[in-house]
């Protein structure tokens, strides 16, 4: 598929933000090593945007290094981000955060 951009949506930045907090609570450093792997999982959308299963009516990536998974939808050779969840959630809790986000 031949993607021009790659963009998220305002609600992404928080997903990021919580997960930075988490991690850099564990260990000093981490939360940004956590937050530069992630951005880099997104960048990589511009080559595997749409190969990716759908779940809950979107495209998701599972992230290489932390048990996130990055949500998406291609619209007008465009990836959107529309969420960066934590894997380790009940289900019932990622359905409800992307039943709320706008594509």
């Amino acid at each position: 598929m031949n993607i021009k951009d790659v963009i998220a949506i305002e609600e992404v930045k928080c997903d990021l933000d919580n997960g930075e907090d988490f991690y850099e609570s564990q260990a000093f450093g981490i939360g940004s090593y956590f937050r530069d792997s992630i951005i880099s999982d997104i960048e990589s959308l511009r080559l595997y945007a749409g190969i990716h299963i759908k779940r809950l009516g979107y495209y998701r990536m599972l992230a290489d290094k932390f048990p996130y998974a990055i949500y998406y939808d291609i619209q007008d050779s465009i990836a959107i981000v529309v969420a960066v969840l934590d894997m380790r959630k009940k289900p019932s809790s990622v359905r409800k955060k992307l039943k709320h986000r706008k594509r």
